[in-house]
């Protein structure tokens, strides 16, 4: 009765009566699970270290969301970057389509956080403080004891401070690590809502890490409902072979003349982290974890038969015994990976283009120019332009303006707030400067160009004046 159910009767955590059947999945070593470790290792590491370091003189990830302010390696977003982080988002999105159609749910099994965190951190505090899935399965179902509850505190306190030290760092993220240290040594009354933040993230994640686990992944993510739309029979997937598999050993029509490789030790149910049996076929509840595999592989080993009878595989090409290798010639992948590229080469040419001091010079929308008399009699034109300065770093800048020497000789005159402009990071400047200068600059047709030098960059500026007559 309280065994999981097949997905033909309803979820695997769930029995007759829809309460929860706590999975105890078993230990399982190989190949897949070595390459996993390293994976997960990899990634866990990763999430706790970048936010500690930095590209450029910026934390190399840093997501300031209520200063509209983003540093990722090395490159800095503002608001008014928004098509380069929409080009941001669709490749992130077109590539996790991308991968799904050829390697099927491999982002679930292998990089998901909530697969790398229980798998690769919570799951081992378990095992340390409660051992093998029989022990604890022992433990909940056994009678109350103080060595046991004891056990039980302790894994929850461990759980706790993992939880504690991923919510930490993952602020880190979006306030930075140096705002991040001051807050740590400061009374929390100091920062009430990231202290509220913090310690509220911490008990979800212990919650969600320590006891909803594979419920998120089945009930709460929408991936593994959409993943079918972005299959079909030529993306990989974790598959049991039942042309080789059927029938079992203990299946009645099952005779000593035709039986199956499966000898339905159910050792691939007892390994799996949502508890469901992968010889039922493609399932929803499957996070492609390739578990199952191992210790598939370690049953046929032992009685003597060819490894693989759950192995990597497309549905087309399940029966193969070769190696397989990713089919690419298809509409559909082939759609995605021209749609990232596309995004690729547009994002990389506004980022190469991109500099970090904006400068655009416009002219005034009042009369394009005013006719000037200086006591002398001598007649001038004036000018009038915004000079428009964006810092597009995160670091301080200042801008400089003077009269260029050709301009004193040319009888130019600049009017505008001289010396030194101060630029704070992501500051928009807007400056108003005025030019005059003599009526003999314009040509036939009352223009001229000039140029003038402000940092790095040089701005032409088009001078407008009268038309000379007969023009």
């Amino acid at each position: 009765m309280n065994s999981p159910q097949g997905p033909q009767d309803g979820l695997s955590m769930l029995n007759q009566f829809g309460d929860k059947l706590k999975i105890y999945p078993a230990e399982v070593k190989g190949l897949w699970r070595k390459r996993r470790t390293i994976v997960q290792g990899f990634l866990v590491l990763l999430f706790l270290i970048l936010p500690w370091t930095q590209t450029h003189g910026v934390q190399t990830v840093l997501l300031q969301i209520p200063e509209r302010r983003f540093a990722l390696f090395g490159l800095t977003f503002f608001a008014h970057d928004g098509p380069l982080l929409f080009l941001i988002l669709a490749i992130a999105t077109l590539s996790m389509a991308f991968m799904t159609a050829v390697w099927g749910r491999v982002w679930c099994g292998w990089a998901c956080p909530q697969t790398v965190f229980i798998d690769g951190l919570f799951r081992r505090i378990e095992f340390f403080f409660e051992g093998n899935h029989l022990k604890r399965r022992a433990l909940d179902n056994g009678p109350f004891s103080l060595i046991g509850s004891a056990r039980k505190i302790g894994k929850w306190l461990a759980f706790l401070l993992a939880a504690s030290v991923v919510a930490h760092s993952f602020l880190a993220y979006f306030v930075g690590h140096e705002e991040l240290l001051k807050m740590i040594q400061q009374d929390p009354h100091d920062n009430p809502w990231p202290f509220v933040f913090v310690s509220l993230l911490t008990l979800i994640l212990a919650f969600d890490f320590g006891w909803f686990r594979e419920q998120f992944c089945i009930i709460m993510c929408p991936y593994g409902r959409f993943q079918s739309v972005l299959q079909d029979r030529q993306s990989w997937g974790v598959m049991y072979d039942k042309e080789r598999g059927e029938p079992r050993k203990n299946s009645l029509a099952a005779d000593s003349a035709n039986r199956g490789a499966c000898v339905d030790c159910k050792r691939c149910v007892q390994v799996c982290p949502t508890g469901i049996d992968i010889r039922n076929g493609l399932q929803m509840e499957c996070i492609a974890c390739t578990a199952c595999i191992d210790a598939c592989d370690e049953i046929m080993e032992k009685v003597h038969q060819p490894k693989g009878l759950i192995r990597y595989a497309t549905e087309r090409e399940l029966n193969s015994q070769g190696r397989l290798h990713p089919n690419w010639k298809r509409p559909r992948v082939l759609a995605y990976l021209g749609l990232i590229l596309l995004a690729a080469v547009v994002l990389t040419t506004l980022v190469w283009n991109r500099q970090d001091l904006e400068i655009f010079v416009l002219r005034s929308q009042e009369l394009p120019f005013q006719t000037l008399t200086l006591p002398s009699g001598e007649t001038r034109i004036l000018n009038h332009y915004h000079l428009h300065l964006e810092n597009q770093t995160f670091q301080p800048m200042s801008l400089r303006l003077e009269t260029p020497p050709d301009w004193v000789q040319r009888g130019i005159t600049l009017n505008a707030p001289m010396g030194d402009l101060p630029l704070p990071p992501g500051e928009f400047k807007t400056v108003q400067i005025f030019v005059t200068f003599p009526e003999a600059l314009l040509n036939s047709a009352g223009q001229s160009q000039i140029s003038i030098v402000l940092g790095d960059q040089t701005k032409e500026l088009s001078l407008v004046g009268p038309v000379k007559a007969g023009h």
